[in-house]
């Protein structure tokens, strides 16, 4: 029998979880706890940082639902999230650059024409955002749909709402033939990340500026091309170099242009003064 100490304690319960039957498994489990104990070790955990710790993640548990996923929030503030995004994502520099999911993503969001206005007459500027879909080689990507979601003119999500339960700020579109789209929607708005919850505690602790920059948010996953998960931000916005969840790219910072009341991109019309984006996604073949 081996009793347990401090100094053979790592390789006994290696040995344990080297017992999964998927290699998979039991390689990303003894890791963890070599370097869960190798964390502990380098920072001297006493007993009340851990139990602090399981009441942490016990209260994280617990305010998340399914509106609310305060863990993938815990995961975009340490960075793991932006890390798993670039490792998992390595691609063409020709293709539009991938950044993190976030915690306010719907399945199930209506789907609207060309130029079709997912603002649905809430406040805010109109903006429209058009371009095209096409592969790295230019090569048009007809029937591509584009998942889109963002938060309101106060900086509040749908999810956010607990007495909203119809789509709101949310649509799919999709491409013409000549791979463009074309959606309406409002300014989107900096916006701090939720603070009433564990996450926001953790964070309240620190100096880290808790706050996102203007973004609209777009999921596109089109057979035979890899999948995309990433925003637009609006250039010249506050927080593109201190983006709590580390989502900021160069390559995603768009003019929002100024436009004055007429022609739209859509082939309509605007009565009021709009925003004009413009960008053109490039999908990486699977």
């Amino acid at each position: 029998m081996k009793l347990v100490t401090e100094e053979n304690i790592t390789d006994l319960a290696v040995e344990r979880w080297a017992t999964a039957h998927d290699p998979r498994t039991r390689e990303v489990l003894t890791a963890l706890v070599r370097h869960l104990h190798d964390f502990a070790r380098e920072v001297r955990l006493t007993e009340a940082e851990w139990m602090a710790a399981m009441q942490w993640l016990t209260a994280t548990g617990q305010i998340s639902d399914e509106k609310r996923e305060e863990f993938i929030l815990a995961s975009d503030v340490l960075g793991l999230s932006m890390l798993v995004v670039q490792m998992n994502n390595r691609l063409d520099p020709a293709a539009t650059p991938a950044t993190v999911l976030g915690p306010f993503h719907i399945d199930g969001s209506p789907e609207l024409d060309f130029g079709g206005d997912m603002s649905d007459g809430l406040p805010g500027t109109p903006l429209y955002i058009s371009g095209s879909v096409t592969a790295i080689d230019g090569i048009p990507v007809g029937g591509a749909v584009l998942d889109v979601w963002q938060s309101d003119a106060d900086g509040v999500y749908e999810a956010q709402l607990p007495d909203i339960d119809e789509a709101r700020l949310r649509a799919r579109y999709t491409t013409r033939a000549d791979g463009s789209y074309c959606l309406r929607t409002i300014a989107p708005k900096g916006y701090s990340i939720p603070m009433d919850g564990p996450v926001g505690d953790l964070v309240g602790r620190t100096g880290i500026s808790h706050f996102r920059p203007a973004h609209v948010h777009f999921l596109l996953a089109v057979d035979g091309y890899a999948p995309l998960i990433t925003h637009l931000f609006q250039e010249g916005a506050e927080f593109l170099d201190s983006d709590v969840v580390f989502g900021t790219k160069q390559e995603l910072v768009v003019e929002f242009a100024e436009r004055e009341p007429g022609p739209t991109p859509d082939g309509g019309k605007c009565d009021v003064p709009w925003l004009e984006a413009r960008y053109d996604f490039r999908l990486q073949p699977a």
